[in-house]
């Protein structure tokens, strides 16, 4: 079979669909009644985070280019407009099914003695006493309400905002013309308040939203309240920089980023029963079409269930708190850069604790033989350590070169300020590359040591994010390989200047070359399957929609290649397709941690070659985007890495198995339970208590066969 006929649409799933399954199967989670109640709500919530971000980006998108009149068709060979149609009947599905789960869950959290008050019609006496001088002595100096006449048009609301629009007639004039009145839910104060708990212990709350619509009249003293109901809107929040005709990226980004409040309104969800006047009115002033109309038969913005998931008093409902290990290979008060020396380190967070990349960064800007500092910031913590250990670098006199990614979705504000901070510290600030998103996880340092210069590396697949390192499971690299560390400044050359070296030796980079050295590893299995030799390929990796990857996948599938893909969200590949994708499994994993490492694994006719990387098989990944791909060359943690893949492969309580059809089954457990991060948890949790007890580490084995290029003299 030619690899051409591999290119129909009809193997292919559309993208945003896709993306739906995706957040079905965080719903999923919701749902299963084996998982703790308050983690069934945190996994609501998330759900509504997805969703938000979804229609602010990837609809958004859509939208603009049905209006644009774009004609071309996407990897399904479906057209935009066919897309959005088909998007709309899927996520008011989803939306209905959101609230199905939380309805199913208040009883439970009423079983569990925390009773959501879902009106504030069904207030006692006594709580309606406490809610009302709530509201004068908090909320009302905060409120702003807003009316609407002919001398006062329609206020600008804000993206994501919560409001509460009313009808108001003026008192004693039930004939008068019936006007428009809103007003925001400040965000500035807890959406959740918890009233008085009641003599036997039982715990109540009350939404924010609820006081408000209850006390109304007291905003429009001179007006009767007909009629008051909660909306939301959701804005276009995609960004249009033209970085050929910016001036300064930073001012750009930033005026980009204000303007993301009021771009064109994309969807409303209002609370069902609306009154239709009311809504008629916010129709036609937000310019709202009635597919984009959300009628919610609950509160508006379920991501207001983690702060239910925040309440103290709850641990019982909750999943253990891990708490990230030690690495054996990285004790406390270790010289880091000694460790090193005697062998490559493999880290995999949050089962091993994220500390020693801070620590990496924190010994090397206070090290008298650090020389340079070199790293790229996709996105950081709000205090983050790192930052304030490159700042102190400068100031120690260090050359500290740092790219921070002001293009990073949702984080451009909060690395501005960072890159402000840091060009203020005396660090040389790069911007990144025009066109380009520099999403690669790299660090070089730079130390002056008795044989000569030697650069410390350390390679990610997640971000340089000390809060997110607890809670997505990533995996990082630190070496003093000679190889890699020259591709190291080879890459920071490339993104300080316009110098990019004749040759790599170990890394290979997005958008330069990556994908071509993909589609070879793949084709090298095509071909030995071909001659009869061993053939297999495992990948991991967040997103898989590259058509380009995925038709090299089946042409190997169908001449005999064993391929076993994990994929957490988006997945355009379609399994079980006769002589096309027989032999290819997809899995995605759902857990407590957010699965986010690529690790990529080829057999090689039995010479097995793993791989790590910032990339996923995604065209924005392969060609628009500054990533790095790394080999793991040690033999112990090639095993280590295998290890990781054959255990999520085993994964019996966790995994959603891609069906033919285009949907996913959770593996049932039949046999042996295995959750993948509970066994990670447990290992990493067991190697530490080891070390303890044994009071030393183990001596660490050089191996000259791995392609480390220290010499013996060097540890």
């Amino acid at each position: 079979m030619e690899a051409k006929t591999f290119r129909s649409p009809e193997y292919y799933t559309n993208r945003e669909l896709s993306w739906i399954l995706f957040d079905k199967r965080v719903l999923s989670e919701a749902k299963d009644l084996h998982i703790p109640l308050m983690e069934r709500l945190k996994f609501l919530s998330i759900t509504a985070s997805n969703l938000d971000e979804f229609f602010m980006v990837r609809v958004a998108s859509l939208k603009g280019m049905v209006d644009a009149g774009y004609k071309k068709k996407d990897i399904a060979g479906l057209s935009a407009k066919e897309q959005l149609k088909l998007v709309n009947e899927a996520t008011h599905a989803l939306v209905l099914e959101q609230y199905e789960v939380y309805e199913s869950l208040l009883p439970l959290l009423s079983k569990a003695q925390l009773h959501v008050i879902e009106a504030h019609e069904n207030l006692t006496e006594k709580q309606g006493i406490y809610v009302d001088r709530y509201f004068e002595q908090n909320v009302y100096p905060v409120l702003t309400p807003m009316a609407v006449d002919s001398s006062r048009p329609f206020p600008l609301i804000r993206n994501k905002s919560l409001n509460i629009g009313a009808l108001l007639v003026k008192k004693g004039q039930k004939d008068s013309e019936v006007e428009f009145a809103t007003v925001q839910v400040p965000s500035v104060l807890p959406r959740v308040v918890e009233l008085p708990a009641s003599e036997t212990g039982e715990r109540y709350i009350i939404l924010l939203e609820e006081i408000i619509e209850r006390n109304m009249h007291k905003l429009f003293l001179n007006y009767d309240v007909l009629c008051a109901h909660p909306f939301r809107i959701m804005r276009d929040a995609d960004m249009n920089i033209d970085e050929d005709e910016a001036e300064d990226l930073l001012k750009e980004i930033e005026k980009q980023v204000k303007k993301r409040q009021w771009g064109q309104a994309i969807r409303l969800e209002v609370q069902k029963g609306i009154e239709p006047k009311l809504l008629k009115i916010i129709k036609k002033e937000l310019a709202i079409d009635n597919q984009d109309i959300y009628e919610i038969g609950g509160p508006l913005d379920l991501t207001v269930l983690m702060k239910l998931y925040g309440l103290d008093g709850f641990d019982a409902l909750k999943a253990p708190k891990y708490t990230p290990a030690i690495s054996p290979d990285l004790p406390p008060e270790c010289d880091i850069f000694e460790e090193i020396r005697k062998g490559d380190i493999l880290l995999h967070h949050p089962y091993q604790s994220f500390e020693p990349v801070v620590e990496f960064i924190q010994r090397a800007a206070v090290d008298p033989q650090v020389l340079a500092i070199k790293q790229t910031l996709y996105r950081v913590s709000g205090n983050s350590p790192i930052v304030k250990a490159l700042a102190q670098a400068a100031d120690n006199g260090k050359q500290v070169s740092v790219l921070v990614e002001l293009k990073a979705r949702f984080d451009e504000e909060n690395n501005i300020g960072w890159a402000r901070m840091l060009e203020k510290a005396g660090c040389h600030v790069i911007y990144g590359l025009v066109g380009l998103k520099t999403h690669s996880k790299i660090t070089l340092v730079v130390r002056k040591e008795e044989d000569g210069i030697r650069r410390y590396v350390h390679l990610g697949t997640g971000n340089y994010n000390d809060s997110t390192a607890k809670l997505y499971t990533d995996m990082g690299l630190l070496t003093c390989s000679e190889l890699i560390g020259e591709d190291a400044t080879a890459v920071f050359n490339m993104l300080s200047g316009y110098s990019e070296p004749l040759s790599w030796n170990r890394l290979s980079l997005a958008p330069l070359w990556l994908k071509e050295r993909f589609l070879g590893l793949i084709a090298r299995e095509t071909g030995n399957a071909r001659d009869g030799k061993n053939a297999r390929i495992v990948a991991k990796m967040n997103s898989l929609c590259d058509i380009d990857i995925i038709e090299a996948l089946y042409e190997a599938s169908s001449v005999g290649v064993k391929i076993d893909l994990i994929v957490r969200g988006i997945c355009c590949l379609k399994t079980g397709i006769k002589g096309v994708s027989e032999n290819i499994t997809v899995r995605s994993i759902v857990g407590n941690f957010l699965e986010h490492g690529r690790v990529f694994y080829f057999e090689n006719a039995g010479n097995p070659e793993l791989f790590m990387a910032s990339a996923d098989w995604m065209p924005r990944n392969l060609e628009r985007r500054v990533e790095i791909l790394f080999p793991i060359e040690d033999e112990k943690l090639k095993q280590d890495l295998m290890h990781i893949l054959e255990v999520q492969l085993a994964d019996n309580m966790k995994a959603h198995i891609l069906r033919s059809d285009d949907t996913y089954d959770k593996v049932t457990c039949d046999d042996k339970p295995i959750c993948a991060q509970e066994v990670f948890c447990g290992e990493a949790a067991k190697l530490a208590k080891d070390f303890k007890q044994n009071q030393k580490k183990t001596e660490r084995v050089f191996r000259p066969e791995t392609g480390n290029k220290l010499d013996e003299k060097r540890m």
